[in-house]
């Protein structure tokens, strides 16, 4: 289990991150600053002015003072609307580059590296979480400075009174500003985290209950599916009313310690009223500021209580950063031109946490033009072979060889475009057909996506709807079958023009009359090319000239 990061290392990440748009946080600092510091010119000044109207104030007349609490109030209200918008600006600029580079990370990890998660839950985390990490940085960066600065001012000031008004301020400031904000968000921590996951494990949950509708409805699990969401919701409801709990509880506790400062600084200066002589009018001005410093810290209470789900959602975030991919990269890689030979050797495989190897000592060459069939029972390991062949996972022992080098040594980027593979159900993008098509070869020209359409033979059908190949697909997927769908897949592998093609269970959804038409397109169009085919079906493997059966997960072959 990972060591739970720090509250300062994770301010700290974040921080790093929020210098990519520092010229937005700085002018929102400043003019957060300048803003809170007119909270103490306000009411500074209008303390000036209720004592020069009694005639106790000599060096300021009623009508300046007026004047400055104007244009006290007027920059309040220009440096409360540029640090909401100079901040929201920088955090929505962040928040944008997070999800990217999210996907980068996603990237990275698949498929090995994100086994343990599920869609759902990774979908809150690029959604909800990170949307929730802008609390961070549009409204945190600015309190964390005015926070600081308003009592230090307001100290200076007392100082200059009396330095028993500074001893008694300070302590309640450094509660209030210090103390509270860390226990707060210390206590909160676990509530927060636990909050997120369980709203991850939700949306989870509901994605897989909208793919699976059409199962709920025909196996009548509807009600057993709504009792579930519903004990779901009740666990993510007590977590949400410990939330609430806590919120409430970090924004009233301050309320004691501020009213408790004004009564500190009246008790003070009755103090110093009996033992020796005080300035009246100057203590009046300060309980004034005292009030006006307070201004920032209450701010800071609202903040602390929504950072406890923002340093939860950033954990989760950084969690994901630092993991590690099963797969890495060589940094010297070599350039993979035409691949003329594969060897499997002494290769074997298990699963991250697995008890047993799914393939153990398996030796297997495949020559260019090989036409070879993968049989075996379910589980056997198959299509962990291709998972091998493609690098989303590296071999436990043994070696995967490529023109006699091993397959570690090239780039990821050339080893999948020159081994490309047709999968048993072909995803189709809520995109249109030729930006489907175009899948692996986004840059191809019109004329090579149509011709790797026809070649595929699923050019009539798209010319014959009215949008042709710019037809959205989120619109029309559902109404294509099973061979339609796979034929776009021929076409994206037809477009990419690859030395092999690897085919996991390419025709099990099919009929003998699609199965058969399937085939045939693929025997013309990868006549040259190398084969491996994984299926159960017998008519699949047809034009196959080797067949090759995985038993007790080893290989022996099987005559043709």
């Amino acid at each position: 289990m990972n060591k739970k990061p720090s509250l300062f290392t994770l301010t700290k990440r974040l921080l790093k991150i929020a210098t990519e748009q520092k010229k937005y946080f700085v002018i929102s600092t400043i003019v957060s600053i300048v803003g809170n510091a007119m909270q103490l010119g306000l009411m500074g000044f209008g303390a000036c002015f209720i004592l020069s109207i009694a005639g106790k104030l000599k060096f300021l007349n009623s009508t300046v003072c007026c004047v400055l609490m104007i244009i006290s109030a007027v920059l309040i209200v220009i440096c409360r609307y540029l640090e909401g918008y100079f901040s929201h600006a920088g955090a929505y600029k962040l928040l944008a580059k997070m999800r990217i580079d999210m996907f980068a990370m996603l990237r990275k990890l698949a498929p090995g590296g994100l086994i343990d998660r599920s869609s759902g839950d990774i979908m809150s985390l690029a959604i909800s979480d990170i949307e929730s990490i802008e609390f961070f940085f549009a409204h945190t960066i600015g309190p964390l400075f005015t926070v600081i600065l308003l009592p230090v001012i307001t100290l200076i000031i007392a100082g200059m009174i009396d330095s028993l008004f500074v001893l008694a301020l300070l302590p309640i400031y450094l509660i209030i500003s210090v103390v509270l904000p860390l226990i707060a968000i210390k206590l909160g921590r676990n509530i927060g985290l636990g909050y997120r996951e369980k709203l991850g494990k939700l949306k989870a949950f509901l994605l897989d209950s909208v793919y699976g509708l059409s199962e709920i409805q025909i196996f009548d699990y509807g009600r057993a599916r709504s009792e579930e969401l519903t004990k779901i919701n009740q666990d993510i409801n007590r977590s949400t009313h410990l939330l609430a709990y806590h919120r409430q509880f970090v924004i009233s506790l301050p309320t004691f310690f501020i009213y408790l400062a004004r009564i500190v600084v009246i008790a003070v200066a009755s103090y110093l009223a009996l033992v020796k002589s005080v300035d009246s009018s100057a203590v009046i001005i300060l309980s004034f500021l005292v009030s006006a410093s307070f201004s920032s810290t209450q701010s800071l209470t609202t903040v602390v209580s929504s950072l406890v789900e923002t340093y939860a959602a950033s954990q989760r975030y950084f969690d994901l950063q630092d993991k590690e991919p099963l797969v890495k990269e060589s940094k010297d890689s070599k350039k993979l031109t035409d691949i003329k030979k594969i060897e499997f050797k002494d290769v074997t495989f298990s699963y991250p946490d697995a008890n047993k190897p799914v393939v153990e000592n398996m030796n297997l060459v495949i020559d260019a033009d090989d036409k070879i069939g993968l049989i075996g029972e379910s589980g056997i390991g198959k299509s962990t072979l291709i998972r091998l062949l493609l690098r989303f996972y590296d071999v436990t022992s043994g070696q995967i060889l490529i023109n006699g080098i091993d397959i570690k040594e090239y780039s990821l980027t050339d080893l999948r475009t020159k081994i490309s593979v047709l999968q048993q159900d072909t995803f189709i993008f809520n995109d249109t057909i030729k930006a489907n098509i175009a899948l692996g070869k986004p840059d191809a020209s019109d004329e090579e996506i149509i011709n790797a359409a026809k070649m595929a033979g699923i050019h009539d059908l798209i010319s014959s709807l009215p949008d042709q190949y710019y037809t959205l697909m989120g619109e029309m997927q559902n109404r294509l079958s099973g061979g339609e769908k796979q034929r776009i897949g021929i076409a994206r592998v037809l477009l990419v023009n690859p030395d092999i093609l690897v085919m996991d269970e390419p025709t099990s959804s099919l009929d003998i009359i699609n199965e058969k038409s399937l085939l045939q397109t693929l025997d013309q169009q990868f006549k040259d090319k190398t084969w491996l085919i994984v299926s159960h079906r017998p008519s699949s493997l047809s034009n196959c000239k080797r067949i090759i059966k995985l038993v007790d997960h080893k290989i022996s072959e099987v005559a043709v």
